[in-house]
């Protein structure tokens, strides 16, 4: 009992920064930009089709860098030439010009890619295990994942508040007339933050693909989920999304792997309830507090 306990808190820390490694792009361009992008769990499949077409060619380690970087240059393109001429209309247009975006990338997948899964393996020097605690083998893949997760979250920390660039971002977000007045282009920061937010969706996909299934539903399996943990961390903030990322990935994939009821005179196990068990979390959160873990009621 105890090794299994164990074995699915690691899967399910793996997993939660697997999720924070989304959530984070997420919430960084809700918190510049004000924009809910429904369509930032497909920057994720786009990732994981990306890595899987180059690696074919030259292998992961390339894929691992140029993937990331195709999904924020088309991130880019979105915001130039979809959301930037949709701000003036409210985020309502917003809101629909993403939800939109989810089905025509998800269609442009299937003309390219086709319905099935596509054959996206893991890389053969990570394919091996790397330690054995308590009888459960441990892959070198699964660690190489939460290591990509745990420095890519340290840069993004280390990049907004040590950092010039992150000091104009979050002027952007701040103060944005004297920003302009100091000479800096803010759409183009903009445009910088919703790419970066899509490229961290990108990274996550590079990763994440094989750990999961590239397939066209990908998305659509990974989208509510996010948006899950963005309003329990709460909307805007990094430090509140990675700690909802880290708690429903324990709770999911704990309850999923206990084999325990509910009480004596319930008939139902944990372990079928355990994939609703982010969506109660989300429901109490928004009840009891409606700003999130860590985040601030806007006025």
């Amino acid at each position: 009992m105890t090794q299994t306990i164990l074995f699915s808190v690691f899967n399910g820390l793996l997993y939660g920064m697997l999720l924070f490694m989304l959530a984070s792009g997420l919430t960084l361009i809700f918190s510049m930009m004000g924009v809910l992008n429904f369509a930032h769990a497909s920057f994720f499949m786009l990732g994981a089709y990306f890595a899987f077409e180059i690696s074919r060619i030259v292998g992961f380690w390339p894929a691992l860098v140029v993937a990331p970087l195709v999904v924020a240059a088309l991130g880019a393109l979105v915001e130039a030439y979809g959301l930037r001429r949709l701000h003036r209309q409210g985020h309502v247009a917003e809101l629909l010009f993403t939800f939109g975006l989810v089905y025509v990338i998800e269609e442009m997948v299937v003309f390219f890619w086709g319905r099935l899964p596509v054959d996206y393996r893991i890389p053969a020097a990570l394919d091996f295990t790397l330690f054995t605690l308590f009888g459960i083998n441990y892959s070198a893949y699964r660690i190489f994942m939460l290591g990509v997760a745990v420095v890519s979250f340290v840069g993004l920390a280390l990049l907004l508040t040590r950092t010039r660039i992150g000091l104009i971002v979050r002027a952007a977000l701040s103060q944005p007339e004297m920003l302009r007045a100091l000479g800096h282009d803010v759409p183009r920061v903009f445009m910088g933050v919703f790419a970066g937010g899509c490229g961290l969706a990108g990274l996550a996909g590079v990763i994440g693909g094989n750990y999961f299934t590239t397939q066209p539903t990908l998305a659509l399996h990974l989208g509510t989920i996010i948006f899950v943990v963005v309003v329990i961390g709460g909307l805007g903030s990094l430090a509140g999304a990675l700690v909802a990322s880290l708690l429903v990935g324990v709770v999911q994939t704990v309850s999923i792997g206990a084999d325990v009821s509910l009480a004596p005179f319930i008939p139902v196990k944990l372990s079928e309830i355990g994939a609703l068990l982010p969506y109660v979390l989300m429901v109490a959160v928004l009840i009891f507090r409606p700003k999130g873990l860590m985040g601030r009621r806007e006025s």
